[in-house]
């Protein structure tokens, strides 16, 4: 039987726990691999009836989740108050979206689990718990720390052949010159190439990097980035047997024909990673974390508030997500 994937159920108040739900009473559409929900089974069950879905729920191990999950859906029970409160955070709750993540991070350490997905979270609403992170991301990371070594991941947005990776995330845009060393460029094209390879399964990747200012500089004439930081960490890549192209100005490169001949994008900064990706799949795109020892999908959008509880959230980038984990995980049994 194959193994589950992993899903965390995120922050109750949003509309994560809606799609989680709404996807499975629809499995037979989407055709869904097998998956267990760590989660607040009562808080599931009572979501479930705002949602008018007809659906059973069970609690389950990673052992018999699979076949539950023809009859019903699989959680992972986590013990806790969280209240059914669409779109009112609570504090009381905190305890359980925290404890999901972890215990279905150990369920995939232990090998019980196949890859993880994640709901969008509230961190606000986590403070409270001692939860100490900046985000999902570096909590992940935390938790798959070896021998104290915490290791450096990065953020992916895919969708089909469309890969980019922003090199510095949610930053002011004044602070991105002095965050994009050349150091930072390197390690981050090194964890493209290998998970590219690993769990992509991309012979050899081609990575095509967006230079900094327009036209990548002008040969210094509009800024000295793109020749002083980019370029060398380019060429210590191109040592290394990866084959980076670069830096290339970003406002021809999204190009279709262009994007197209590279496996993914290393671009320098948010909106220029993530521009692309929300123009061609606003509702489509995935969030994968790179340099994991473990494959996190999550999908591309927040907690959304304003749509929890009333079943008119777009469950299509989770169903994304869903399948791309499926798809970097299909070798493990």
């Amino acid at each position: 039987m194959t193994k589950p994937l992993a899903i965390s159920m995120g922050e109750p108040a949003g509309v994560g726990p809606d799609i989680i739900l709404m996807l499975f009473a629809r499995r037979g559409e989407r055709a869904l691999p097998p998956f267990i929900v760590f989660g607040n089974i009562d808080f599931l069950r009572s979501r479930a009836a705002r949602l008018g879905l007809d659906i059973a729920i069970e609690a389950a191990t990673a052992a018999n989740a699979a076949a539950i999950f023809a009859r019903a859906l699989p959680v992972w029970d986590i013990a806790g108050d969280v209240p059914d409160q669409p779109g009112q955070p609570h504090d009381a709750a905190g305890a359980v979206v925290v404890a999901a993540i972890a215990e279905a991070v150990a369920a995939i350490q232990r090998g019980e689990c196949r890859g993880l997905v994640t709901a969008p979270i509230h961190k606000g609403a986590l403070y409270h718990t001692g939860f100490a992170f900046p985000g999902h991301t570096e909590f992940l990371a935390a938790l798959c720390a070896e021998d104290d070594v915490v290791p450096l991941p990065v953020m992916m947005l895919a969708h089909e052949d469309l890969r980019t990776v922003p090199l510095t995330i949610h930053v002011p845009l004044k602070d991105v010159p002095g965050l994009m060393t050349a150091e930072l460029i390197h390690h981050t094209l090194r964890v493209m190439d290998y998970d590219l390879r690993r769990r992509f399964s991309i012979a050899d990747p081609r990575i095509a990097v967006a230079g900094l200012n327009p036209h990548a500089g002008e040969g210094g004439a509009i800024g000295r980035e793109d020749i002083d930081v980019i370029a060398p960490a380019i060429e210590k890549a191109r040592a290394d047997g990866i084959d980076a192209v670069g830096p290339l100005p970003a406002d021809t490169l999204f190009f279709p024909p262009h994007w197209r001949s590279y496996d993914a994008v290393l671009a320098m900064y948010h909106d220029q990673a993530l521009i692309p990706i929300k123009t061609v799949a606003f509702d489509a795109g995935v969030n994968v974390t790179l340099g994991l020892p473990i494959v996190r999908t999550s999908p591309d959008h927040g907690t959304a508030f304003d749509h929890a509880g009333k079943g008119t959230a777009s469950a299509t980038s989770f169903a994304a997500a869903i399948a791309l984990a499926d798809r970097m995980t299909e070798t493990t049994t």
